[in-house]
Parts: structure tokens; sequence; C-alpha cells
């Protein structure tokens, strides 16, 4: 294990005979004139911690800048870190200029759609059913995809081997004539002798088909199963071919099946009878494998066999669905047309997955990837031993309580969003980014050094802080960390999450059980005691492991009935309404309606232009060609639909109510949402609100600290919660002396080390250099020449005396 290293030795520092007093005369009028600048408009005001900022964002300085332990946190220390950020921002623009999205939506929805079809004599009516309704198909899909969709159709048909032709195969044509015409003429076949067909023929025709769109599905449809004991239960006398591979052509599934897979190819059977049910199970075993989203039916025997043994990933995996055809011939037209709409969301979540991912430029509109390639990794993103993505994840419960049980601690400094919201917070906050409310923070966090989860982009680890008993999860990246202007963003993302659900929730007031949240994150940049330079994260609550995916930023929703998943796919519409169009919040995850991690599609491209999961109008077309409006919707008035996206002319509800009594915990890591009815408040903090879980530690941390002031002695009462809430260092003086350690904290009892002395010691260490005693309130450089300051003639005439004016700090 790394061992802390110890601070390098004192600096021995002479002085001439210019007295303390001189000194501290001369940096009252320094500090003085340089305050008075600091509160000068400028582009990043300097404000204390805590205090609310209103600025654009983004980065930090190295952990060698960071203050000492004992040092106040100046005004100067804050304005530093907010024009850092600033710098930091528009750096990350530039290097990452936002790649457009347009043609996205149209490449991925573009659909190769094969009929897989029996062809024996007892599928006459299904055959007569496909010619008959598959105009009608066309057409559906298009609509559903605003008619942007290119739409190829191809058609296998299989018989068993003892006719010529047992295979007719019609390959991919956007000629709906063409297609009619095939089927129309295709022969019919008596059925005799045993009942499997040559089902693995046909899959072969299949998948050697010119695919070449990015959504790709078969629609099977049969009554009978394949030969081989191993795909039904019908026993080997009513099989020719009961032995896998002893068929005419040797196939067997196994091959056919990885080929299906390998190519991207949906697979969804319309099941007539129970024959097929050990078939399409172990068809869907090997989908199941590759964690594909694997959907049995409840009356196929084998169903709780599959679903006790599957891990799904519904999303953005392949498609793998049985569902019940039976004899009503009139549900073909609907099942094919949410085969294919649930195939193409799938398609576009894996696409946006890989927009996403760090150095890849690949244009969404122009070139999609080919087969197999969403898989392949850059040769850069290829794990070794030193790469964080090689840490295995842990799977043991978290022990919240044993604080040796987090082996790495981090000293950050950061940021948080500390928002007013009132009646008008929303629309400001939709106007522009700059009525975000920025605060500075500082913070110790405890982790653990292993990851519970892995993303593509990020990895989560277990953590807590040092004074409070609310479990966190600390966010790192996988890769190189970009600049922290990428979680800036990510977390005004958030914020304005947070304000749209304010409104929600206010206009379902009635119906509390649909209401959702939105957990706060800070990020923060800091120093591991455990690895040597830059640690970047992100800090937030702690929610629980299952979670639930309602929606994607690539149209897929999830299914289910339950309150939360109806309020999340009604929250995303109402966000596109309230903001007449502007935005569209998607990609929603969480627990019991506490949502996390969300991505905001905006019409204004100059908005979130750091976020790869933007995908502006095109986001408004995966969500509108998949949504369907729930009660909720229906219950807000909500007005905009498809045919809106279609057409161009906009209809949207225009009377919004006011927010009700409505807070956020004070906690700025946090944030609950609260009814005023249920905030709770303490008389030592008036004009701060507290949730349940929050409040009960304003106590139980409080203590009597002796004041490190130059007085008599005695004792201050203070809350190490309260003040680790709101980002700041416990104090260690009373209030009535607090204002004196602001003014005069540059003059600590402490050994000069280069790193209390900042990067401008550095010659001089150890030489009796000169330093600056002004470090810990900007850069250590003189005021003039520095970027950070800009002083005027008396700063500059001040700075003169004191630079001749060494001090040796052991000498009183």
């Amino acid at each position: 294990m790394a061992t802390k290293s110890s601070r390098p030795p004192p600096t021995t520092i002479y002085r001439t005979r210019t007295t303390r007093a001189e000194i501290k005369s001369a940096a009252d009028l320094m500090l003085h004139n340089a305050v008075a600048q600091a509160a000068a408009p400028s582009p990043a005001p300097a404000l204390a911690p805590g205090t609310t900022f209103s600025t654009a964002s983004t980065v930090i300085s190295s952990p060698n800048d960071l203050p000492d332990p004992f040092k106040p946190f100046s005004r100067s220390d804050a304005s530093t870190l907010l024009q850092e950020l600033n710098i930091d921002e528009r750096k990350a623009s530039a290097a990452a200029p936002r790649r457009s999205t347009a043609g996205m939506f149209q490449a991925v929805v573009s659909t190769d759609l094969l009929f897989l079809i029996d062809t024996t004599r007892s599928m006459g009516s299904y055959i007569e059913a496909a010619k008959q309704q598959v105009r009608s198909i066309v057409d559906e899909i298009g609509k559903t995809f605003f008619n942007e969709a290119e739409i190829r159709m191809a058609v296998v048909s299989y018989k068993d081997h003892e006719f010529n032709p047992n295979i007719q195969f019609l390959d991919f044509t956007t000629s709906v004539d063409q297609v009619h015409s095939f089927l129309a003429g295709l022969s019919i076949a008596p059925r005799y002798g045993d009942r499997p067909e040559d089902v693995l023929g046909g899959i072969q025709q299949a998948v050697n088909a010119s695919w070449k769109n990015p959504t790709r599905c078969i629609i099977h449809i049969g009554d009978a199963p394949s030969h081989g004991r191993n795909l039904h239960d019908m026993g080997d006398r009513a099989d020719r071919f009961p032995t896998p591979g002893t068929e005419p052509h040797r196939l067997t599934y196994g091959p056919l099946l990885s080929q299906m897979i390998s190519k991207r190819i949906n697979y969804v059977f319309l099941r007539i009878n129970n024959t097929t049910d050990r078939m399409v199970f172990t068809f869907s075993n090997e989908y199941a494998a590759t964690l594909a989203d694997t959907t049995l039916l409840k009356t196929n025997k084998y169903y709780s066999t599959l679903s006790t043994n599957i891990k799904r990933n519904p999303s953005g995996a392949l498609l793998f669905r049985e569902v019940e055809l039976g004899i009503t011939l009139s549900a073909l037209h609907r099942l094919v047309v949410n085969a294919v709409t649930a195939s193409a969301t799938r398609t576009a979540t894996r696409t946006a997955s890989r927009i996403r991912k760090p150095g890849n430029d690949s244009s969404p509109g122009s070139k999609l990837p080919g087969v197999g390639e969403e898989e392949e990794d850059d040769e850069d993103d290829q794990e070794d031993a030193n790469d964080p993505s090689a840490l295995p994840t842990e799977i043991v419960s978290p022990q919240w309580e044993e604080s040796d049980w987090f082996e790495e601690t981090l000293r950050m400094q950061g940021f948080s969003l500390n928002v007013k919201h009132g009646a008008n917070t929303l629309n400001e906050m939709m106007e522009r980014d700059s009525n975000d409310g920025l605060s500075v923070l500082l913070l110790t966090v405890h982790k653990r050094r292993l990851p519970f989860a892995k993303g593509i982009l990020r990895m989560a680890s277990y953590a807590r802080t040092v004074s409070s008993t609310n479990p966190y999860v600390a966010k790192s990246f996988i890769k190189k960390a970009p600049q922290i202007a990428y979680l800036v963003e990510d977390m005004r993302c958030q914020a304005l999450c947070k304000a749209f659900a304010l409104e929600f929730n206010a206009l379902l007031a009635d119906s509390p059980r649909h209401s959702i949240d939105f957990i706060v994150t800070a990020c923060f940049k800091g120093k591991s005691e455990l690895k040597s330079g830059d640690e970047l994260i992100s800090i937030e609550p702690y929610i629980g492991l299952d979670y639930v995916k309602y929606n994607t930023n690539a149209g897929w929703v999830n299914d289910s009935k339950d309150l939360s998943n109806e309020a999340a796919q009604a929250f995303s519409h109402f966000t596109f309404e309230r903001s007449r169009g502007a935005f569209l919040v998607s990609d929603l995850q969480g627990v019991n309606g506490l949502l996390t991690d969300p991505a905001i599609h905006t019409r204004d491209e100059d908005r979130f232009p750091l976020s790869k999961a933007n995908l502006g109008d095109d986001g408004f077309k995966f969500f509108f060609a998949t949504h369907e409006c729930n009660d909720i919707c229906r219950k807000l008035g909500l007005k905009s639909n498809r045919l809106m996206i279609v057409s161009g002319n906009y209809d949207f509800r225009s009377d919004w109510p006011s927010l009700p009594d409505t807070l956020c915990c004070s906690n700025k890591l946090c944030g609950k949402i609260l009814r005023r009815a249920d905030t709770r408040v303490s008389d030592k903090y008036p004009e701060y609100q507290w949730c349940e879980m929050c409040f009960p530690q304003l106590e139980s941390t409080t203590e009597m600290e002796v004041c490190r002031a130059d007085a008599p002695y005695h004792k201050f009462e203070l809350s190490r919660f309260f003040h680790e809430s709101q980002g700041q260092k416990v104090p260690r003086m009373c209030p009535e002396h607090d204002n004196e350690q602001n003014m005069f904290g540059m003059f600590m009892a402490m050994p000069a080390t280069p790193e209390l002395l900042g990067g401008w010691a550095g010659a001089g260490a150890g030489t009796g250099g000169d330093f600056s005693m002004f470090s810990s309130m900007a850069a250590p450089a003189k005021p003039a020449a520095s970027k950070f300051t800009q002083a005027d003639a008396s700063l500059v005439a001040l700075w003169g005396k004191l630079k001749s004016a060494t001090v040796n700090l052991g000498d009183d």
C-alpha cells in the first residue's frame, strides 16, 4: 500500500528589521485594495466558499495548489477557481467541438425486415395474411419513423427436405409490389410424414441475405419445430433426423445463431402453438448469453427456466422476443410494426452509446458502424495492468458504518449548484446557463479503491465524507480524465432536470405517488493519498443498486405499468411541452422515482455542447417515434405529439401554475425536494432547511471547540456536519474572531515549505529566496504580473515595500 508523503523540509527565511506591526499595517491596506478589486464587476466574482455564483463553467488547478488544511479559504481563492473553471471550459469546448447528430435518426431507423415463413399447407392462412398486410405494414413503419426510413424487405420460405425447392428466397427490396407478388407465388406443400421442418435451412438462407441497413429484424412465422431432438419434445419416432447435424445440409443451430448475433439481427418469433416451445427456448439461450433483451411468452413451458437464468440488458442490446400470434391474423400487422420499432430503438441506443465513447469521431449521419464494428475497441482501449478499466468490480455489500472499510482518502475542492428555486427559476434556467448558481466546495472523501460498477466512460465506488453518515457514490473516469468542464456540464444538466421536476410535481400535487426527483451531484478535483497526480470525481447520493431503466435518449421505452415508469415517460413529454420544444429530458433511470444521469436533447446547439448524449432535433424524433401518451400526459394537458414533429407546426399548453411551497434540502450534497411542511429547521441555522436524513446530523456532530485566536482561552460550539454540508472548512476560531482569521490568515505560524509558499518559492527553497505572503489569496507571483489579479498602483507600491521585508517565521 502506498504511504503518505511527508512535507518537504521547511525553508529558513530571514528578515530585516522591518517590524511585524509595519508588515501588518501594510498588509491591511494591501488586503483592503485587493478585496476591493475583487469585488468589482468581473467575469468571475470573488466570493467565499458556499456563496452562490452566476457564471459559466469549468477547471481547477493541480493538487499542489490545493489549500492547506489549516489555511483559510479566501475570496480570492474562490475567484481563482472560478476563473480557472472558465478557462477550462473554453479549452474543453475548443478541444471537443459539438459533433452534429443531424441525420442520425434517418440512418439508424432505416430497416432491413426479413420474413422467415414455414410454407406448409397448415400455414396457408398466415401466408395470405402476410400478403394482404405487407403494404399496410410498410406504411405504418414509415409513419412511425416520420417517413424518413428506408424500409427494405426480404422473404425466405422453407419446407421439409423432400420438397424441391424446399427453400424459396426473395432478397431485400424496397418494392412492396415485388414482395406481394413473391408471396402470392409461393408454393404451398402438403404436410405428411414427420412434423419437424427444415427450419435451419431457412435460417441459413436468411443469414446469407444482403443485410445492409443498421436496424435488422427477422420475423419468423411457423407452427412446427426444426429437426433434432434438442429442438423439440416430440420424441425420436416423430423425427426423421433426430440426431443434430444429420439433416442433408448437416447444419446445427449454434453456428447459425452465432452468425445472426454477429450481424446484429434481431429475432422475433410469432408463436402459433406449443410445438415450437423448446426450439424457441434453445434459440433464446444463444441470445441471452450475449445479454440480449430476451423474452419468452409465459405460456412457453420453458419460460421459468429462462427468466431465472438470464441477465437482461434491455435498452441497447439485441432483441429476442416470442409473441403470441395464435389464430388472430389481424394481429400480424401490429406485431410486426412493434417488433421493428423495438429493434430500431436498440440500434439507436447502441449507436448513441458509441457516439459518447471518447475518441470516436464517426458522423452518425454519414456512416454508421458496419457489421460487428460496435464491439471493436480502439487500440487505446485495450486493458493493461495499469488501466483502471482492468480493475475488477467488487461484489461485497457496502459497510457504511465501518470507517476503516474505505481505503482511499481524497482531499478535494470543486463545485456544486446552489439554485434558489422560485416562480421564475425554470424559465431563467431554460433561457441561459448563467442563472445556475455555482458554489465552491471543499471536501474530504473516503472511498473504496475498487468500483462496484463500471460503464462505458466511468466507474462508481462506494464513498463517505468525514462528518456525515449519508452514503455516497464517487464516480471517476475509466480512461484519462477530461477537464472538469464535463462534470460541471453534467451537474448543470441535472440541476435543470430538478427544476423541471419541481413544476412537474406541482402539477401533480394531488397525486404524490407520481412525484419524481433528481439527485444532486457535485464535482471535484483533488489528490488521493494512494495515487499520484490529479483525481477528478463527482459525488452523488447512493440510492441503491436496483436501478430501473425507464427510457433512453434514443427512443427505447420501458413498457412496464408501474407508477414510477408511467411518471417517467410523462415527465419526458412534459419537459418538451413546458420548454415549448426547446428541451427534452430522457435517458431516465433510478429507484422509486429518484432519478439520476439524465440526458437533455436541445434545439439550441450551444446548450450542453460537451454532452455526447444530446442528440438535438433527432433526439426529439427518437422520443416521439415510440412515445404513447398515458393517463399522466392527458392529466397534464400535454398537446405536443408525433404529427407535429412531421409538420413542424406545434401547439403547446401555455398556462402553467406557480410553484407550491416547495424547497430543497440545504445540504449541498443532498438537495432532496421537500414540501415546506416536511422540512426540518434548526434554531441555530434558521435560514436553512433540512430533510429527515440530514437534520439529525446537525446535532449529532455538534461539539465544543477551542478557539485558536490570539485571545484568552475560550470555546465555541460548532456542527461539523453543517460546515461540511456547505462545503466549508471546519472553523478554528469562534465567529467573533473568525473575521480576523480571514483578514490575516496569510501570516500563519507554519513551516514555510514550498507547498505552502506555492510554485514561486521553488527557486528559493532552502536558499533564503523570496516568497509571496499572499500565496493563499492568489497565484504566487508579483501582483502586477499575476494572471489572476489586476493590482492598482497602491498595491504595486506596497508590494515593493513588502518584497524587501523577509521574515523568519520562528522569530517573534
